[in-house]
């Protein structure tokens, strides 16, 4: 295993007992109590993935965050002591990929960041190779490859996340049918989803956003209220 993961909180007892239980399970962990010494350690050790407090004495997780996403795609988790929905979707907005509401069971902190790994690697590996039309859609100027995980949108190549690349391929894949919130969470999150998820409206609007699609209408990936989102045949 020996994945390097990143953990920045300035609640001492926090980040130690993350550290902890992160090693017993056989990764390297780098911890920090500030996101200054944080983001020097990004650019020295370039980790695996990164569990960002949003609360910090200088540098707040989300700056982290947005600073991360300038160069480097690997997993982010944000801890997060409030409980607004709009803290949560601060964090995913920027470029987070997953959030956790303190108090938590630590065993569940290992356990997001395991899921998250995986889904990494998984982006980063290329696909075995079965035909080429179960590897890449062309869709009216989108072009999304899974074999080497690229997507051009009119020839310009976007620069997706790994969450950002599975809910836009499971879309493709499913064109012309309309894909229900809950299932897209389950299918690229791979958790069952819980009422009141703002997560996959979240990233669908980074997505958007990525694509310049007009909010009112756009192009590709639509909105069918109260049901869910597609890509349209």
């Amino acid at each position: 295993m020996n994945e390097k993961i990143l953990v920045v909180d300035d609640e001492e007892e926090i980040a130690d007992l993350l550290e902890v239980y992160l090693k017993s399970d056989g990764y390297t962990v780098y911890k920090f109590y500030n996101g200054i010494q944080a983001l020097q350690c990004i650019e020295e050790k370039e980790p695996d993935l990164a569990i960002l407090d949003i609360m910090l004495p200088d540098i707040d997780g989300i700056r982290i965050c947005r600073k991360i996403r300038e160069r480097y795609y690997f997993p982010i988790i944000m801890l997060t002591a409030k409980v607004q929905d709009t803290d949560k979707i601060m964090g995913l907005t920027v470029g987070a990929d997953d959030y956790i509401t303190k108090p938590f069971n630590p065993l569940e902190v290992v356990a997001r960041v395991k899921t998250q790994l995986r889904r990494y690697t998984r982006y980063n590996q290329s696909a075995p190779i079965q035909t080429a039309e179960e590897n890449e859609y062309d869709i009216r100027g989108l072009r999304i490859n899974r074999e080497n995980h690229k997507c051009f949108l009119y020839e310009a190549e976007l620069s997706l996340t790994p969450i950002e690349f599975s809910i836009l391929w499971y879309l493709c894949e499913h064109q012309g049918t309309v894909i229900a919130s809950e299932e897209l969470y389950e299918a690229v999150w791979g958790e069952k989803y819980l009422d009141q998820n703002n997560t996959v409206m979240t990233h669908i609007g980074r997505l958007r956003e990525k694509m310049n699609e007009p909010a009112r209408n756009p192009r590709f990936i639509k909105t069918v209220w109260g049901v869910g989102y597609t890509i349209e045949k």
